[in-house]
């Protein structure tokens, strides 16, 4: 597919645009290292700046370098991205930063673009990002924003996550990114796709380049970029323990580092009550089963999980074995909490284990 405007010329006005509309004030545009980009482009994938700000500035005072980051637990890490979803995100960065320091004597390898991509957690278009918006170098970027930009800008068909087309994209963004100022060029495609050329409501009207967008001409903005084909969402269900001791506190269970909710703490969780009924046999001997509580669905990118709790009462637990902690809700422990886990201990109120409030 050939551009439709040359570099130059397509440059010019996005930096025009840019100079007047963009976002020119975000934490991590002060300061700009490579590790505060970093953070701020992991946390950015998949969710808003909005969002992210809060965040960002609470894990800096924390995590002030990558060093600190690297020394860390994992637990701590994953208990300041609590929120922020997609946790094989804030896995893959306590990784990365064990890597930079311990491969990299703790300098992120700005100077490779294969170097970059490599670190756990970034591919392609991050490592462009970091190399652009921390060196200044010229570096091309392919995120969300960037691909329906161009996608709309040419009428691309096809999803763009299948690769002919994410090949196009890639020729597309090569061709138009400039040699000169790269910070606000790169920073103008996120700012311009996140703030005009929006997924439902476009801005066309306020965008620089509403003469030669082949989708605006067509009246099809909507239809572009195409959706990925979709499959039926499967909903599971599963059954989470609600145990507590005398003092209130809640049994709690470290889950495997791969998978649902990798890493993360969240109550035991079984097929059936039956199932519970056994392992309270085995693990708390005494403990009485309570009614189920109302299920709720919590919802993933590619399935919802229907979760049932299930509270009971005392008991003894012959100790807290590896891989399990007593949780009080009212002084709650640093650590990483699946986010309904979280929600649902929340709820619970002082010293006692009643309905929670329904959803």
């Amino acid at each position: 597919m050939s551009p439709l405007l040359s570099t130059e010329v397509f440059s010019r006005r996005l930096l025009d645009w840019f100079d007047v509309h963009g976002r020119h004030d975000l934490p991590w545009q002060h300061d700009r290292t490579a590790y505060r980009v970093w953070v701020s482009e992991i946390m950015l994938q998949q969710t808003q700046v909005a969002t992210v700000i809060p965040y960002f500035e609470r894990f800096m005072q924390r995590f002030p370098d990558v060093k600190a980051l690297a020394e860390a637990s994992q637990d701590e890490v994953l208990h300041l991205w609590t929120g922020l979803g997609y946790y094989a995100r804030g896995r893959n960065l306590h990784k990365a930063a064990r890597v930079v320091v311990e491969q990299h004597a703790g300098e992120f390898p700005t100077d490779s673009l294969d170097a970059m991509a490599a670190l756990p957690g970034i591919g392609r278009s991050t490592a462009g990002a970091i190399i652009a918006q921390s060196t200044g170098r010229r570096a091309v970027i392919l995120d969300g924003n960037v691909k329906r930009v161009l996608t709309r800008l040419h009428t691309l068909e096809g999803w763009p996550g299948r690769p002919a087309v994410e090949r196009e994209l890639w020729h597309l963004a090569e061709h138009y990114t400039p040699e000169q100022r790269v910070v606000d060029f790169t920073q103008g495609m996120m700012d311009l796709g996140a703030t005009l050329c929006r997924r439902g409501q476009p801005d066309c009207e306020r965008c620089p380049f509403a003469d030669v967008c082949v989708a605006r001409a067509r009246g099809e903005q909507k239809r572009f970029p195409e959706s990925k084909p979709k499959k039926a969402i499967p909903l599971r269900h599963t059954r989470m323990l609600v145990l507590s001791d005398e003092a209130g506190r809640i049994l709690l269970e470290q889950r495997p580092s791969q998978g649902l909710w990798g890493g993360l703490w969240g109550l035991p969780q079984f097929d059936s009550d039956a199932e519970i009924d056994a392992w309270l046999d085995t693990h708390a001997p005494g403990a009485e089963r309570d009614e189920p509580w109302s299920s709720f669905v919590h919802v993933f990118s590619h399935f919802r999980l229907e979760i049932t709790p299930v509270p009971a009462r005392g008991g003894r637990v012959d100790g807290v074995a590896e891989g399990r902690l007593w949780y009080d809700p009212q002084a709650p422990e640093s650590v990483g909490l699946a986010a309904p886990v979280k929600k649902l201990l929340a709820s619970l109120a002082p010293f006692a284990l009643s309905q929670p409030p329904s959803r």
